[in-house]
């Protein structure tokens, strides 16, 4: 098996694209090489079975996903409303709908996870883990809500930005339901 990092993530984002366009029955080693444009047989060297491909085209779409420092950071300024919050979620709504193939390609390998245990596994610990690391800087930055609220927004944003990726048309202004979203999953008064 290959080692050259560069080669392998340049691989995976190809995979990612695949898995995104064609679906999972669309993702073979050679229309990854295709779309890598590497020489033939390029992706059975980094990859020895379909389970290894599978996982490490998981990892490498959070990595995508995974917010940078200065975004990070950017969720600590300024007050800890629902104001803030709405623009949280927006700007996540954004980012991950800025990159297409990475959340189509998520939701592809979900459909595959069905079926492959091993995935099933994976994506459950690090999505349970992605939910429970919201969860700590929700309630540590003292936004609104608990984690039953997070839960909940992440649900919700998660189908809004399928929903946006599949269906454009349906929900075009995405800005004022998330609004709307937050606005009642913090309202103290029901």
């Amino acid at each position: 098996m290959r080692n050259n990092a560069e080669r392998r993530n340049t691989l995976l984002d190809a995979a990612i694209t695949v898995l995104a366009q064609h679906g999972a029955r669309g993702l073979t080693y050679r229309a990854i090489d295709t779309q890598a444009a590497v020489p033939p047989g390029t992706a059975t060297n980094y990859f020895p079975n379909r389970d290894d491909l599978l996982t490490q085209v998981a990892h490498r779409v959070y990595e995508h996903f995974t917010p940078d420092d200065t975004t990070m950071a950017a969720m600590h300024d300024g007050p800890r409303d629902r104001t803030k919050l709405a623009h949280l979620m927006h700007d996540l709504a954004t980012r991950v709908t800025a990159y297409p193939d990475g959340h189509l390609a998520l939701v592809e390998l979900r459909l595959e996870a069905t079926r492959r245990p091993h995935l099933r596994t994976l994506l459950t610990h690090r999505i349970r883990a992605d939910v429970d690391t919201n969860i700590a800087h929700h309630t540590d930055s003292g936004l609104p809500g608990d984690a039953t609220t997070v839960e909940l927004l992440y649900l919700a944003i998660n189908w809004l930005i399928l929903e946006t990726l599949t269906l454009p048309d349906l929900f075009p202004d995405r800005d004022t339901l998330i609004a709307a979203l937050v606005d009642r999953l913090t309202d103290t008064h029901t």
